[in-house]
Order: C-alpha cells, then sequence, then structure tokens
C-alpha cells in the first residue's frame, strides 16, 4: 500500500469533480476545487474521519469494498479504480522488477513485418527491440547507449536538451501527456523498481512540464490512432499506430504502417529504401 501516493491520487481526483457532477447543489461559494471530503465520504458510505485519514496516508489498508464505494463516489473510470487498487494494495502486483528481455518470437516478427515499422517498448518506455525501418524512421537505437533509447527522456529532454526533436512527429504534446499517465501506471505496479523510480525522479526533477503533469494523476491515456512524423529526408510521413500490448512482459509492441497505396505507404517504401542512414544525422 503506497499511502502518500493513494492519499495524493484521492484528492486530486475529488478535486476534479463539481457538486453538480454527482447530484448535489453547488451551494454558496466554495474556497477550494471539487467536492468537499465529508461530501465524498457521505456518496461513499464512509466515515469522514476515516476518508480524511485516508487522504492524509494516516489510515490503514482500505477494504474492496470500501475503494469500491470510493471509486463510485467520486465518478472513477474503469483504468482509475484500477490505479486506485494497486495504489491501495489490493489488487495483484507484478514482480518488482519490470522485465526488459523480448520474447524470441516477438524479435522474429519485427523482422517480418512487411512495410511495417515496428518496435517493443518496457513498462518504463525504454526501446528493447526495433526493426530497420522504425530505426529508419525514427533514429537508429543501435547507435545509442541503452539509456539513451527511453521514449520518455526523449519526450522530456530536460533543459539542456530542450531543442531535440521528438521525431518532428504530430501530437508531441498528446504523447508527453499519455507517457506522463503511463509511467504513473507503471510505477505504482513496480513501487521499489530503481529503473522506474530513478526515470521518475529524474524527469520531475528536470523537467518542469513532466513535474506539472504528473501532479495532475492522471491515469487514463487516449488512444493514438494516427501519427504524422516530419521527417527530413522524405518530409511528412503519416501512419497509423497500433499497439499491442505483450502481457506476459508487461510490454507494448508498437507498429506503424499505411494503407497500401497512400503518400504515408509510399513515405515508408521510400525509408524502406534509403535506411537508417537516412535518420542518423539528423535526430
Amino acid at each position: 500500500m503506497d499511502k502518500r501516493e493513494l492519499g495524493a491520487f484521492l484528492r486530486s481526483r475529488r478535486e476534479r469533480l463539481r457538486p453538480q457532477d454527482v447530484g448535489l447543489p453547488s451551494g454558496p461559494r466554495r474556497r477550494t476545487p471539487g467536492l468537499r471530503r465529508e461530501e465524498t465520504a457521505v456518496l461513499a458510505h464512509i466515515s469522514t474521519e476515516y476518508y480524511v485519514r485516508l487522504e492524509q496516508g494516516r489510515a490503514p489498508r482500505p477494504s474492496a469494498e470500501v475503494l469500491a464505494g470510493i471509486a463510485g463516489a467520486l465518478r472513477l473510470t474503469d483504468a482509475e479504480s484500477d490505479h486506485l487498487h494497486v495504489l491501495a494494495g489490493t489488487a495483484p502486483t507484478r514482480t518488482r522488477l519490470h522485465r526488459r528481455d523480448v520474447r524470441p518470437s516477438i524479435l522474429a516478427l519485427l523482422e517480418r513485418l512487411p512495410r511495417t515499422a515496428g518496435f517493443v517498448v518496457s513498462a518504463a518506455f525504454e526501446v528493447l527491440a526495433w526493426n530497420d525501418l522504425a530505426a529508419a524512421l525514427m533514429e537508429d537505437f543501435a547507435q545509442l547507449a541503452p539509456e539513451d533509447r527511453n521514449l520518455a527522456r526523449r519526450a522530456f529532454p530536460g533543459p539542456e536538451h530542450s531543442d531535440t526533436p521528438l521525431y518532428g512527429i504530430s501530437d508531441a504534446a498528446e504523447f508527453r501527456h499519455q507517457v506522463v499517465m503511463k509511467l504513473h501506471a507503471t510505477l505504482a505496479r513496480y513501487p521499489t523498481d530503481p529503473a522506474v523510480t530513478g526515470l521518475v525522479d529524474e524527469l520531475r526533477d528536470t523537467s518542469p512540464d513532466f513535474a506539472r503533469l504528473w501532479e495532475r494523476r492522471d491515469v487514463q491515456p487516449a488512444p493514438m490512432l494516427t501519427k504524422t512524423f516530419r521527417h527530413p529526408a522524405v518530409g511528412d510521413v503519416t501512419v497509423d499506430c497500433d499497439t499491442l500490448t505483450l502481457t506476459d512482459r508487461d510490454q507494448h509492441l508498437v507498429l506503424y504502417s499505411a494503407p497500401p497505396g497512400s503518400p504515408g505507404a509510399e513515405a515508408l517504401a521510400l525509408l524502406n529504401v534509403l535506411g537508417a542512414q537516412a535518420s542518423d544525422h539528423l535526430y
């Protein structure tokens, strides 16, 4: 049970709600945003004292029934409710360290994919494996040290690398928000993994944007269905974006493809010919 993070998450969800969102009168002007603690407690069918202690990180582990009541009171989504249970220690957790070894069958699949850029990322956004077209579209990850293959670091490079481009993608702001949301969930699953905790601490210290988004404690990213890369060698490359979850290792296989005959497909075909050297000196 992560008492401190559980309390902060509850507070952030409570403060985003308005009384009218849960069927309560707005009443006189309020000094703080969102629902009052006593209102949340009434809606969750628990005592105000106990709810206050939960937000302050002083309460014992709540039962599944109490968490369900709080989730209903705060109008949590399924993803937020799952996150609440993980923080409270009432949901199954994975091994202490997140996995970085990629299944051999996935490595083989990457090489067999026709006209598709594909790569595998860990729960902490480390690029673990990739095919040639992904290297040509993004960068040649083989030329980077393992710690520099992290897409979260690429998204929030810190002030000394603030001019580092994020592969020219059209949805950079949305991607950064998604990174923060997913890292919140990753930290809840691996609270003692030094690679995860160290990454989060580093980004909070070096990136004001990351720190600001982190305090929002959003945990349900919107799916990214299409993405446009502004590639210096071939111009704009618009692709379909599909992410497949590899549940046994808590990894994701990301695939960028384009419909046959589309400008995006033609650009990918050209990149396939040019190879990774097309972007080696550009990113």
